[in-house]
């Protein structure tokens, strides 16, 4: 029998079954956990809607993980951010309420991964502040290599960095 697999999601503990290694993150997120707004889109990690952030340990930095690639087996210990994960209270918290506010998306597919991804960057650059100039390379590098069916791409940039602007000691 093999040893179940044990993570958190959102800060709850959550055990996977040892006996499906391979069982893809975002088939235990959606299937298991009942989470259905981490997305599975391509299946081979170029899009990016599936993207999750993780945590390897308390003091490390978040990391964009893609969660249709990612085999349960690879988690043991780690914590797992979903989009879920995001709202304060029930509510959208800042970053969400911006994509809301600037019309950022159009069927919101890849919305998940976009907000996680932001999510991530947004970590880095509490670690880490950019130059104001340094900024929008910043951000396209972070969000570059997602995809959006709609091409909200303007939309989704422009949301996000205002919300890193409105948010102190982002910016250096």
């Amino acid at each position: 029998m093999s040893k179940d697999i044990r993570f958190s999601v959102n800060g709850k503990p959550v055990t996977a079954p040892g006996d499906e290694p391979d069982l893809p993150l975002v088939d235990f997120l959606q299937e298991d956990l009942g989470q259905t707004g981490t997305k599975f889109c391509c299946g081979i990690g170029v899009c990016r809607a599936c993207t999750v952030a993780v945590r390897r340990h308390p003091q490390a930095p978040l990391e964009p993980m893609l969660s249709c690639s990612t085999p349960v087996s690879e988690l043991e210990g780690v914590d797992i951010l979903t989009v879920e994960g995001q709202s304060v209270d029930g509510h959208p918290n800042a970053l969400q309420e911006a994509l809301l506010t600037n019309f950022a998306f159009q069927c919101g597919y890849c919305t998940p991964g976009f907000v996680m991804a932001a999510t991530v960057m947004m970590d880095r650059l509490r670690r880490s502040p950019v130059k104001m100039e340094d900024l929008d390379p910043f951000i396209d590098n972070w969000l570059g290599d997602h995809i959006c069916r709609c091409t909200g791409y303007v939309r989704y940039y422009r949301a996000i960095k205002q919300v890193i602007l409105n948010s102190p000691g982002l910016v250096a």
